[in-house]
């Protein structure tokens, strides 16, 4: 226990310290993240937090961690410099999406491939439970693809992203220091601590974001919790009380990026559009029109995927279909809350606007009328 706070006490101050100088150099050096259309900020800012994030997360689980019992930790590690050197890229001179999309795939192969991280049952979601090698290998890259790129794209409030990975990362420090795996434990608790530290700055109004280096790396580390969480509670695994409904657990962690990206990409679709095109058409830009501020948006999503965590939690007793069913019935319900609202809010103004411009023609006939009088 003692080695759990410290791990997380070091990974917190880490980051604070350095985050300072990060910003200092990036200001030096114009390493900024300039106001664009597409963007909600107004101001220029860094986007090199990620950089602080691995460097204190890093230096947390090197000092204190122990990855005997996690075989192929090494290339967990070297898919993470992969990824963080590909966000650095972006962040300072831009990387095509396509670019990004490769290196993904090369850290998602590494680790499925050479690494014990994978899924290797479906829990009889489908009635399915045990697949071949290859469809794991193809199912656990497109897994660890799709969540790295959730956590990017929800990136877009101050201290969003930072508050649910934080909350996430939390999460399954719990489930798995339940299951007694103090290794995972120690890392998920030094990545939560390292982004504690990040959201000292991030809160609104930010003095630095995350950038890509951030969001994909921390992305990646998530994507590897949720499929080591799943495999470890297979019916075949080593755990004697598994979670039969682990895949609804670790997807209602989840929930809020996961959701917000696949109804974007379902839109874009819809409009014929690249689904790696920016636009303004995610849960926090909607809140945003409904006037909530950046640390509102950020509260409300926060308290969301927290309920929706509880709600798998006491769920846990039943069937990972189930509990699937439940969080993913109850997202596409949520979710389209902040629209609802904004329509509303729209047709109670143009109401309004119709109302007073009867009243202004009647005015105006009453005026004409007593004036001809």
């Amino acid at each position: 226990m003692i080695t759990l706070i410290l791990a997380t006490a070091t990974a917190f101050l880490a980051s604070i310290f350095a985050i300072p100088s990060i910003i200092t150099v990036a200001k030096l050096k114009n390493l900024y993240d300039k106001p664009e259309e597409r963007k909600i900020h107004t101001l220029k800012i860094p986007r090199l937090g990620g950089m602080a994030i691995f460097i204190s997360f890093t230096f947390a689980i090197l000092l204190f961690g122990d990855f005997t019992n996690i075989p192929g930790a090494k290339y967990i590690g070297a898919a993470l410099i992969m990824l963080l050197v590909s966000g650095l890229k972006d962040d300072i001179i831009i990387l095509s999406p396509m670019k990004k999309l490769y290196t993904q795939l090369l850290a998602a192969g590494l680790v499925t491939s050479l690494t014990e991280i994978r899924i290797t049952d479906f829990h009889g979601v489908f009635g399915i439970h045990e697949i071949p090698y290859l469809a794991s290998i193809a199912l656990s890259m497109f897994m660890i693809i799709v969540i790295t790129n959730s956590i990017n794209l929800i990136d877009g409030v101050d201290g969003l992203a930072g508050s649910l990975t934080c909350i996430m990362s939390l999460t399954f420090s719990f489930l798995f220091y339940k299951q007694g795996e103090m290794e995972w434990t120690l890392i998920t608790l030094a990545l939560a601590g390292s982004i504690m530290g990040f959201l000292f700055f991030n809160f609104s109004p930010a003095k630095i974001f995350m950038g890509d280096a951030g969001s994909l790396t921390i992305g990646f580390l998530l994507s590897l919790f949720a499929i080591h969480y799943i495999e470890a509670n297979s019916p075949n695994n080593y755990l004697n009380n598994h979670t039969q409904s682990a895949p609804g657990i670790a997807l209602a962690v989840l929930i809020v990026p996961l959701y917000d990206t696949l109804r974007v990409f379902v839109l874009r679709a819809i409009n014929k559009t690249s689904p790696f095109k920016a636009d303004k058409n995610h849960l926090h830009h909607w809140l945003l029109k409904n006037g909530q501020s950046h640390n509102q948006v950020t509260f409300v999503l926060s308290v969301v995927n927290i309920v929706f965590i509880l709600i798998a939690w006491a769920l846990q007793d039943n069937a990972a279909s189930i509990v699937m069913i439940v969080i993913g019935s109850l997202a596409l319900i949520v979710g389209q809350l902040p629209i609802y609202f904004y329509r509303h809010k729209i047709s109670d103004i143009e109401a309004d606007m119709d109302v007073q411009e009867q009243i202004d023609q009647s005015l105006l006939s009453d005026f004409k009328s007593s004036k001809k009088a």
